[in-house]
């Protein structure tokens, strides 16, 4: 029983609202030497388990360079490439991206884009950029715009996904019904998974073509 003591430090440990690495770094360390383990080899499985899984403190390296970018003016510089582009609407922008997200999410590529790498710095001010120019204005309105862009990205890697072998979604569809007894390849998951992107695909694109629809009217409505 003394091996739960971990446990017990992770609940105490959040409930004082102490930093939550030192937090679970703690934890293991009770856990292991709970377990009889000598302090090296704790330390050992630690740095086993970090280089096993190094891919995900690539983000502590993406990052600071996003922030950067951001302090030298990359959303500044989106805004500017959307106003010197004749035919661009918020819409089209979106729906672009939106085909661009399912396309790439149905390859396996899901961490190429995201809301911290892509819709933050890039995505959400050149929407906002497009709205403007067609003549929406207000924090609230550009608001929902922003929200609209960050939902282009939820759908697009939402349902493109599964069209992808090897996802995580895919194969927890396959195990649970091969323990109910359906025997079903990863390939025929995925191959029913195309209907559902292309619906929401088609869907979304009504949305934004709806959208554009309203900020036309509204800035006809608005000249003089």
């Amino acid at each position: 029983m003394l091996v739960l003591s971990g446990i017990g430090v992770i609940v105490a440990g959040f409930l004082l609202r102490f930093n939550p690495l030192l937090v679970v770094l703690v934890a293991a360390l009770v856990t292991g030497l709970a377990a009889g383990m000598d302090p090296l080899t704790i330390v050992a499985a630690l740095g086993k388990s970090f280089n096993d899984t190094r891919y995900i403190s690539v983000i502590w390296i993406v990052l600071p360079v996003i922030g950067m970018l951001e302090a030298k003016g990359l959303q500044e510089r989106a805004r500017a490439i959307v106003a010197s582009m004749a035919g661009a609407t918020a819409g089209r922008l979106l729906w672009g991206y939106l085909l661009l997200r399912q396309l790439t999410a149905a390859v396996g590529l899901i961490s190429m884009a995201g809301h911290a790498q892509t819709v933050r710095p890039l995505l959400a001010p050149m929407a906002v950029a497009a709205a403007e120019r067609q003549g929406l204005s207000g924090d609230d309105e550009l608001d929902r715009i922003k929200a609209l862009a960050a939902a282009t990205d939820n759908i697009g890697v939402f349902f493109g996904e599964d069209i992808f072998l090897a996802i995580g979604s895919i194969l927890l569809m396959k195990g649970i019904l091969q323990s109910a007894g359906i025997a079903l390849p990863p390939f025929a998951l995925s191959v029913w998974a195309i209907p559902s992107a292309v619906s929401a695909f088609l869907i979304h694109g009504f949305r934004l073509w709806r959208l554009d629809r309203r900020l036309t009217r509204r800035l006809e409505g608005a000249r003089p």
